[in-house]
């Protein structure tokens, strides 16, 4: 909460013109058999619980894929599928490629980014250090455990719930990988500066709850 604290004391300030020089970034899992968390449905009041209302649980065929994305104030980066293990030598990969490869789709001087990651290891690592500094990349020191801070964390949660809205579930995994990457590419300009843009507004919460969580 001190750490929460201080980031919001030190932004306090950053206007949304300010936020929309960062790119957010993340990774995030998407599961086959529909997304994490809490689903609904619509029954009637004296409806007993039947198969059309509850979900059958999976004993095998599941599985899930890993993905790394960023956003930017002008629209969605390059969406990259973590085939095996993250590493710091992957992360960088995906560094010099994905996100590269973003900052030129979109005309970025990367002397003029911010880029945002959280405190995992493979990111604060001495080899994506060095990328960062070989790069000429500024990295926005980030607080830990503040997904609430974190715009792509929306994004995130925008994308798997119009994968749910699939009628049909994905054959297996490429298929899972195609719905993802669709869906994700079709992800407006608007709607990544909206959450970006929320920013000042995060920030101002987080120092009225004194570094506490907020809803975001």
């Amino acid at each position: 909460m001190k750490c929460r604290l201080e980031f919001a004391e030190a932004h306090r300030h950053w206007t949304k013109e300010d936020w929309q020089q960062v790119i957010f970034s993340d990774e995030s899992k998407i599961n086959r058999f529909w997304s994490d968390g809490r689903k609904w449905c619509w029954k009637n009041p004296h409806e007993p619980l039947n198969a059309r209302i509850v979900d059958g649980t999976m004993k095998y065929g599941g599985g899930s894929i890993m993905i790394w994305g960023c956003i930017t104030a002008k629209g969605p980066g390059y969406l990259t599928k973590i085939d095996s293990k993250l590493n710091a030598e992957l992360y960088c990969q995906i560094l010099n490629d994905e996100m590269m490869q973003t900052c030129q789709y979109y005309n970025l001087n990367t002397k003029d980014i911010i880029f945002q990651q959280d405190n995992d290891p493979k990111h604060t690592s001495r080899k994506a250090k060095e990328w960062f500094v070989d790069n000429d990349i500024n990295v926005l020191p980030w607080p830990a455990q503040s997904p609430d801070l974190n715009p792509v964390e929306n994004i995130w949660a925008l994308l798997k719930r119009r994968l749910n809205q699939y009628e049909t579930l994905p054959s297996g995994m490429l298929e899972l990988w195609d719905r993802t990457s669709k869906v994700w590419n079709e992800i407006l300009p608007r709607e990544c500066l909206d959450v970006i843009e929320s920013m000042p507004a995060r920030v101002q919460a987080v120092i009225k709850a004194k570094g506490g969580y907020i809803k975001y």
